[in-house]
């Protein structure tokens, strides 16, 4: 990073740096938990943003950060197993390093929301980087009003970070509910797409002073969108996230271009008032 600015220094941009898995467990049958460490200091990412992983004589691949910027000394990710790279990546084991750029992109602004309440809708993959900007909000849980969390995925052997789910709905300050496309013996849940859950919480929405934030399947965001300002939320107090086929991180490639928008460096996070012009955004 330049000192004098905070930005990334053209070196930093494309070079990367060393880091070295400390942990690392399966999650579902292909997604991955790992926790990262860099030598002598932490990785400074802002919630939503994303890191470029890289094996030499491999490739590189972006990913979502998932742990929150309160948490000190490491950070984490969620890789999906969906080509060369992350299969890759899904081989390494505590102590192997690998080389990293970042971090990059747009952030959940959670600095400018203190005070408004907090929804967030996570599908499938779209937990990992919502995790961050819960985290970051429930550690520093005076500065935000009501929390709530919807969590949906195709059926119970995609739940990604079940105990931590169970931890927040144990926190009284909390509210979290969950559903699956498609039960199976076992699941007493809700059942159901993310949306259905939308209904069940509205009362305790006040969209007037609440931010909301979407993350998941493209197929996701057009009925959450529906659903949302069918309850009154303006467009700017909608929130998302973006990931789309991104590959360089720095605007460089062209993967991630909408019309001229390069999403790596515009985004990957945006407010729904941004992009409403933007065809094929969504």
């Amino acid at each position: 990073m330049c000192e004098c600015c905070g930005q990334h220094d053209h070196e930093s941009l494309y070079l990367p740096e060393v880091a070295t898995v400390v942990a690392t467990k399966p999650m579902t049958g292909r997604d991955r938990f790992f926790e990262f460490t860099l030598d002598g200091h932490d990785l400074g990412h802002l919630p939503g943003q994303f890191a470029e992983l890289s094996i030499p004589g491999v490739g590189e691949a972006p990913i979502s950060i998932s742990s929150s910027p309160t948490k000190k000394g490491s950070f984490e990710m969620v890789i999906r197993n969906i080509g060369r790279v992350t299969a890759e990546l899904h081989k390494l084991t505590p102590g192997q390093q690998i080389g990293l750029r970042g971090p990059f992109g747009t952030h959940f602004a959670m600095e400018e929301y203190t005070g408004k309440d907090l929804l967030f809708l996570a599908a499938g993959l779209g937990l990992p980087p919502l995790r961050s900007a819960i985290n970051y909000a429930i550690d520093k849980r005076s500065n935000y009003g009501k929390i709530i969390i919807l969590c949906g995925c195709t059926d119970p052997s995609q739940r990604l970070f079940i105990d931590e789910i169970e931890t927040w709905k144990k926190n009284p300050s909390v509210i979290i509910m969950e559903t699956v496309d498609r039960g199976d013996a076992a699941w007493k849940g809700n059942t159901g797409v993310i949306t259905t859950l939308i209904p069940k919480v509205k009362d305790r929405i006040n969209p007037a002073n609440t931010k909301a934030f979407i993350v998941g399947p493209p197929v996701m965001y057009k009925f959450a969108l529906l659903e949302l300002k069918a309850i009154g939320f303006a467009n700017a107090d909608i929130i998302m996230s973006l990931e789309r086929h991104m590959k360089c991180g720095v605007g460089k490639c062209g993967h991630c271009q909408i019309n001229g928008v390069y999403v790596c460096r515009e985004g990957p996070v945006f407010t729904y008032e941004s992009i409403t012009g933007l065809l094929e955004a969504l």
